[in-house]
């Protein structure tokens, strides 16, 4: 039973850590929809996110979950630390010089305004960053820390979005001549949108940089090889998840369906958000504790009840979120030229129940170091979701 109450304790303090982001997502919708009145602009912000997710992966490449299994395995727990670190950091920066060299074939590519590309080259980098320092709080077992850091980054950026949008054209509008006045542009929303992600980035980074101080810099080179053996399926798998998550408003942008309804899409997904709070709060707390409990003599019957318990759970809200989704949209999607994607609510909702059930059952491939089995499926699921995708939403837009 100590088990179970331990993972209840870690679940619960990593689920305030993702609850309250999502929360602070909650506000930062209707905000961004009642500031951003033209549904093509909020298109266009979400389409810009779902390729930050999609390149989060892959600035990843396996290495958090490689981490964590490795830290559990290996004695020398400071060399794996180090040499995540070193790995990491140096393709971060490799990253960052490169995209920052091409950023206007990719703004051509995308067809993406330069400037939105430049902050979001930052973005991801700050974010790819911080990767090995939060994985280390999450290994060594400290959610509080892990919670405070996160919530500090989402309140920074809910309270610049509502200054930039909100308060700063009134401020300026009154005073003209001001100070604030040079740092306003009229029609800016988006930019000011991606500045208040940045910031808050950098300022996460900033508190996590003893991480990177106070480590040797060793790297071991047949350590990374096995890590990276172990983590590049995961790197697979983890692009054919963001397809099968977030790819969908990248999709709609390049089969030409209109950026209002790629707005509206995204705005009414929002609502479908609360299964994905329960399913994120608990795959973080899950993971360290199946990794590290591997070994027990009970460990299929542990888990095998904990995924119970996930179902029992993840029904319930399945349920609420369906029978109230006519009340929730008043408060999270606050303007009704967005109602007409409401339909897409029941069935986001059951896509992430379902992903849940299947974080649970993944887990023995990653017990046995057969990564690749993961891989495999994750690329079937994905094909499908891309064939699906090619052939319904010329006939059925995002609904498709």
């Amino acid at each position: 039973m100590s088990l179970y109450k331990n993972l209840f304790k870690q679940t619960l303090i990593y689920g305030l850590a993702t609850v309250f982001p999502r929360i602070i997502s909650f506000i930062l919708n209707p905000l961004f929809v009642y500031y951003l009145p033209d549904k093509s602009k909020m298109g266009e912000v979400s389409v810009i996110f779902a390729y930050l997710v999609f390149f989060n992966v892959v600035l990843s490449y396996g290495m958090e979950t490689s981490f964590f299994r490795f830290y559990n395995s290996e004695d020398d727990k400071k060399n794996v630390i180090s040499t995540t670190t070193v790995s990491l950091f140096w393709s971060s920066l490799g990253f960052l010089g490169l995209a920052l060299l091409f950023r206007k074939t990719l703004a051509g590519w995308s067809d993406i305004s330069v400037e939105y590309i430049t902050y979001t080259i930052w973005i991801l980098t700050l974010d790819a960053l911080a990767i090995v320092p939060f994985s280390k709080l999450r290994a060594e077992r400290k959610p509080m820390k892990y919670a405070v850091i996160k919530m500090t980054n989402v309140t920074i950026n809910l309270l610049l979005n509502i200054f930039f949008l909100a308060f700063l054209p009134k401020i300026v509008a009154n005073n003209p001549n001001g100070f604030l006045s040079t740092i306003y542009i009229e029609n800016f929303q988006i930019g000011y949108i991606f500045i208040s992600n940045v910031v808050a980035s950098l300022v996460t980074l900033l508190v996590l940089i003893p991480n990177y101080i106070h480590i040797s810099w060793k790297f071991d080179k047949v350590l990374w090889k096995k890590m990276m053996k172990y983590g590049l399926p995961i790197l697979f798998a983890g692009i054919a998840f963001a397809i099968n998550e977030h790819f969908d408003k990248i999709l709609l942008d390049w089969m030409h369906v209109p950026m209002s309804d790629i707005g509206a899409y995204s705005a009414c997904y929002k609502i479908g958000m609360f299964m994905v709070l329960f399913r994120t709060a608990y795959t973080l707390g899950i993971e360290p504790f199946f990794f590290s409990h591997a070994s027990n003599e009970n460990a299929q019957q542990t888990y095998a009840t904990i995924t119970k318990y996930f179902v029992i759970f993840g029904s319930f809200i399945t349920l609420f979120v369906i029978v109230f989704a006519d009340l929730l949209k008043r408060v999270l999607v606050p303007n009704d030229n967005y109602w007409d994607a409401m339909k897409v609510v029941p069935l986001i909702v059951l896509a992430n129940f379902f992903l849940g059930i299947y974080t649970n059952l993944s887990v023995w491939y990653k017990l046995i170091d057969k990564t690749r089995i993961g891989a495999y499926i994750s690329l079937v699921g994905a094909a499908v979701t891309l064939i699906l995708n090619y052939l319904l939403i010329p006939t059925m837009s995002y609904y498709g």
